[in-house]
């Protein structure tokens, strides 16, 4: 395929589909505006520099090798979308909590045994994916049920309220 052109890409999702800058574009000065950024791979670690992205609306992490997503992540406020399927993660950061606009969350394919508590602040969450970790019973018990993301949505809001209240 010719990067020359306004070609597509065509990925595997059919949600996202990308366009390259043609050569034209970039020898005139055309300024680059990227919402989404997808790195995958064999990726273990993420470039400080990924959290000045306060302007992304979607991260696409997925099919790496991270083990860890850094508190940091909580600076992209605008992000709609994040995937961080199919890495090794064992754990989230509290911040994740913090993306307010998220509207889905894949986390599927990871080794995730707990979720934090903060993902209940996520009231615009759509599509939330899970599968494919070992979480405990009640929560993917909460998850399966008819309007499952929701539910347990609403199950760690509750309990973050309630840890909230026993530090006060």
């Amino acid at each position: 395929m010719s990067r020359n052109h306004k070609d597509k890409y065509e990925n595997s999702n059919p949600r996202r589909t990308h366009s390259f800058m043609s050569t034209e574009d970039a020898n005139s000065g055309k300024k680059s505006y990227w919402p989404e950024l997808e790195i995958t791979g064999s990726i273990r670690n993420l470039s400080p520099n990924l959290w000045q992205l306060t302007h992304l609306t979607a991260l696409y992490l997925n099919d790496n090798s991270l083990q860890r997503i850094p508190p940091e992540i909580g600076r992209l406020v605008n992000l709609r979308a994040l995937d961080l399927s199919s890495n090794k993660l064992r754990s989230l950061p509290a911040e994740l909590g913090d993306l307010i606009y998220l509207r889905e969350l894949l986390l599927n394919q990871n080794y995730l045994r707990v979720l934090p508590y903060e993902l209940g602040k996520l009231f615009q969450l759509q599509v939330l994916g899970l599968q494919g970790n070992p979480l405990s019973k009640e929560v993917m018990a909460l998850y399966g049920e008819p309007a499952g993301t929701n539910k347990l949505l609403t199950y760690m809001l509750d309990n973050l309220q309630v840890r909230d209240n026993e530090y006060v």
